[in-house]
């Protein structure tokens, strides 16, 4: 895990909109993300940073420790196929290291509208609703 200080960008102002509320950001997991499963995805290939909001599955596949995520995909097979919740805050994925440090929301409302448009779904599709069903409201 790459936790050296950096002072180098890419750097953005943080933007919370997708947030429906602050009810569940006082209590967050944390968590660590896989770099190399952001790589093919096209917020992390344009400018280096993983935006907040990107909805996450937990890799449970054989040699993964226990808190080890990547970015949510309904058609993966190594856990990521179910939706955990989202990332809180927008990280920078350059520097040295395999992983990164972050924090996931995983209650709350999220307005799918305000989330990146990684997709048309803006990367929440019905199932991955389901999964998070009883613990995040979605909003347009």
């Amino acid at each position: 895990m790459d936790l050296s200080v950096r002072s180098y960008g890419p750097w953005s102002p943080e933007n919370f909109s997708w947030l429906g509320s602050a009810h569940g950001t006082d209590s967050t997991q944390t968590i660590t993300l896989v770099k190399s499963l952001f790589a093919a995805k096209s917020y992390y290939v344009n400018n280096q940073l993983i935006p907040g909001g990107v909805a996450l599955g937990k890799v449970t596949a054989a040699g993964a420790t226990q808190d080890m995520y990547g970015p949510y995909d309904a058609a993966a097979t190594d856990g990521r196929e179910t939706m955990v919740g989202h990332l809180f805050g927008t990280k920078s994925v350059t520097g040295g290291g395999l992983y990164i440090g972050a924090a996931l929301v995983v209650h709350g409302t999220v307005r799918l509208s305000k989330l990146a448009a990684i997709t048309a779904d803006h990367g929440v599709d019905a199932a991955g609703q389901a999964d998070v069903a009883g613990r995040l409201i979605y909003i347009a």
